[in-house]
């Protein structure tokens, strides 16, 4: 006679408990890495940050990383950054959109230099920046969103088998998994455009006030020329981009604005450049809690888009600064997915 399943009930849960391991325990993590100096560091790190018992224990609500994008969890070579792209095509080939001359011209120094390697006016990440916010000013946030996204729907340039809204670093999306998983609750903090990283990184499911980037400032439909504080919106209005540039958020600007709006110093900072240092050495500066910084290098030319020269300076910069480095030739087994195929770029 067979026994109640009722009364097996117990003896299995038993069993389970004996042999087995939770959901939980039994999730891998960095199946896209291979075995390396730079995740045996960050797990020991976390390992030590979760542990109540530890000395090097971080409580929750300090367990703050920040992650740089452009070349760090994103592509930032299809020639050139996602954003400089987008800007040469609003200036010179989107056929909405009457451009003035000085945005024009940015458009122009973008394209005569991915394609006959002329080089930038000097300061041009400011020239991008002021003309960026120019090009897009009288976008709503939400046109905006959508103008980024659409854009992002076309193949990335000098790849095939992705479009600009794939081109994630899939090594690196498994670190926010990890790192959600052990409740570090991770920013991004970039160069580009607040608002074109937050469009970007909706689809891998970052927050959008988790994203610090880049600010114009912004204004509502009827707002006109009235300060905020003289004017109260009516219901209905939009929020609106205007061309005046607030901030370019590099280098010592990531500092300021991570204090002013995380309003704690990391334990974690991810990155790729020397816009990162400062943000790197924010968060070593924390002398509450064990810190560490980690630098994205550019090194797998096979696969990726990358200028060797500088490669090599870098590495040996990071070196001597004491970052560690998460190689993409040594260390993951793959950047974009398999399926992704690096080609010659196309400018027609």
């Amino acid at each position: 006679m067979k026994k109640p399943i009722l009364l097996l009930l117990p003896l299995l849960l038993t069993t389970l408990a004996c042999t087995g391991k939770s959901a939980e325990e039994k999730k891998e993590y960095f199946k896209l890495w291979n075995d390396c100096t730079s995740i045996r560091e960050l797990k020991e790190f976390v390992e030590k940050a979760v542990d109540p018992n530890s000395s090097n224990y971080i409580p929750v609500e300090d367990r703050i990383a920040t992650f740089d994008m452009d070349g760090t969890f994103v592509g930032e070579l299809y020639p050139t950054y996602f954003e400089y792209n987008m800007l040469e095509y609003r200036a010179l080939d989107d056929p909405n959109y009457e451009a003035p001359e000085d945005v024009r011209a940015a458009g122009q120094a973008i394209r005569d230099h991915v394609r006959n390697g002329a080089a930038l006016p000097d300061d041009f990440e400011m020239v991008h920046a002021n003309m960026a916010a120019k090009a897009y000013a009288g976008m709503s946030v939400a046109e905006f969103d959508a103008y980024v996204k659409a854009y992002a729907q076309k193949p990335a340039n000098g790849f095939s088998g992705m479009t600009y809204g794939e081109s994630f670093y899939k090594p690196m999306l498994e670190v926010f998994d990890y790192l959600a998983d052990n409740d570090f609750t991770y920013y991004v903090v970039s160069g580009s455009d607040r608002f074109i990283c937050r469009a970007l990184v909706d689809s891998i499911g970052i927050p959008s006030n988790r994203v610090i980037g880049m600010d114009v400032e912004l204004t509502t439909t009827n707002q006109e020329d009235a300060r905020g504080i003289d004017y109260t919106m009516s219901i209905g209005e939009d929020v609106i981009r205007t061309e005046n540039l607030l901030i370019k958020n590099l280098k010592n600007n990531k500092v300021k604005q991570i204090s002013q709006e995380i309003g704690k110093i990391p334990v974690l900072s991810f990155g790729n450049s020397s816009g990162d240092c400062a943000m790197h050495n924010y968060c070593l500066s924390n002398n509450k809690y064990q810190t560490k910084a980690f630098m994205v290098l550019a090194d797998n030319y096979d696969h990726d888009h990358a200028k060797q020269a500088e490669t090599e300076s870098r590495k040996a910069k990071w070196e001597a600064a004491k970052y560690t480095i998460m190689s993409m030739n040594d260390d993951f087994k793959t950047i974009y997915g398999e399926n992704v195929i690096k080609t010659k770029f196309d400018f027609q």
